[in-house]
């Protein structure tokens, strides 16, 4: 058992962790006030030659590994929450499943684009009525003659201003009660594909959460991602690899909470002494940095699992529940060792608990990712 990065995980871990500090962090707190979107950040990336990290080389990429991404999610996150579900999702979501089912046609065209930079990954999947329930999908794509004729709505859905195409699933089909459901390719410029960026939410201000209306919407044939009718086995391998990019995006975030808690805590003086130097708060700072690094260690093992080509999807679950959930309490206790300035913006900390708990919401819920859980141990 090696714990070593190897000598390229290393120097992406450098390179992204001096990027992430010089252009990342310096404008994020201006960013989550302002909303905007850190497009500049991703012209950077692309030229680092990170918006293909782990994708085959001929199609734009740079063909690392998961553990690369991972890195680079959580190096992200420390210094901007938003930028790292970003360049998470572009990957894991948005990339992904091109590469994992498309055809080299399909590869050529809507995957290298992604890798390049051109355009942002996006996946279409939650609907206003199927989230946690994603088999509840109501998206329809209707054929008509050479072309799908697709219909529905998409909601909570990553990059989708910024991406030129995306996947997204719809039933092509039912077998009495049951659905069939496919994934096909969209260019997001087609007559009747609406993309609206109007949500108001409590964090990760300056990444892009839009909603998609679809009306007749005309695709060809060609389009269809993978086989027709396993739409849903593909979300499911899909989200098994985000969710080891939302692990290594808590973590990031985790360890932002702590090293301005630390450092606070080393600086501020309460009844003639560091705050740091008070048991009550070693004992806070010790149990943050242990689940801290225990959470780091399930995402990197559930990464170098997928690298092996071994089955992942109860480790990717493990870690992202426990992550976010730790990502929530050590941001939790960094408000509190803050005290009163805590609560203020200017101190960081509340942005990261604002942050930090979609992660126990998105791409599975904690309660989903305990019944992935529960099943893979056969109950």
């Amino acid at each position: 058992m090696n714990f070593d990065l190897t000598q390229e995980q290393a120097l992406i871990k450098k390179t992204i962790r001096e990027f992430s500090d010089e252009e990342v962090a310096p404008g994020a707190l201006e960013r989550d006030r302002t909303k905007e979107f850190p497009l500049e950040i991703f012209n950077q990336l692309a030229d680092l030659g990170i918006m293909g990290l782990p994708f085959p080389e001929e199609y734009g990429g740079a063909g690392g590994d998961t553990v690369s991404f991972a890195i680079v999610v959580e190096e992200l996150s420390r210094a901007c929450g938003s930028t790292g579900i970003t360049y998470s999702a572009h990957i894991s979501l948005g990339g992904s499943p091109i590469n994992m089912f498309g055809t080299k046609e399909q590869k050529e065209k809507y995957l290298t684009p992604i890798c390049t930079g051109e355009s942002f990954g996006a996946f279409g999947l939650t609907e206003p009525n199927a989230g946690s329930d994603a088999g509840g999908t109501q998206t329809t794509a209707i054929e008509a003659g050479d072309e799908y004729v697709i219909n529905g709505n998409k909601c909570f859905i990553t990059n989708a201003s910024y991406a030129k195409h995306l996947a997204l699933t719809a039933i092509t089909g039912r077998n009495g009660a049951e659905k069939e459901i496919s994934a096909i390719i969209v260019p997001t410029n087609a007559p009747g594909f609406h993309v609206i960026d109007n949500y108001e939410k409590m964090g990760l201000n300056s990444s892009n959460t839009t909603e998609l209306v679809l009306e007749d919407v005309k695709v060809p044939k060609e389009n269809l991602l993978g086989k027709r009718g396993e739409g849903f086995k593909q979300f499911l391998i899909t989200l098994d690899g985000g969710r080891i990019g939302i692990g290594a995006m808590a973590v990031g975030i985790a360890q932002a909470a702590f090293e301005r808690a630390l450092a606070y805590s080393k600086e501020r003086k309460q009844f003639g002494r560091s705050i740091s130097s008070f048991q009550v708060n070693q004992f806070k700072l010790a149990d943050m940095a242990m689940k801290l690094e225990l959470a780091r260690n399930m995402v990197y093992k559930a990464a170098w699992l997928k690298d092996q080509g071994r089955p992942y999807s109860k480790e990717a679950s493990m870690c992202k529940l426990y992550a976010s959930e730790i990502c929530m309490e050590i941001a939790d206790q960094a408000v509190q060792l803050h005290g009163g300035y805590g609560y203020m913006k200017d101190y960081h900390v509340e942005r990261y608990m604002r942050d930090g708990k979609l992660l126990e919401i998105g791409e599975g819920t904690s309660e989903v990712q305990r019944m992935v859980i529960a099943r893979q141990l056969g109950c």
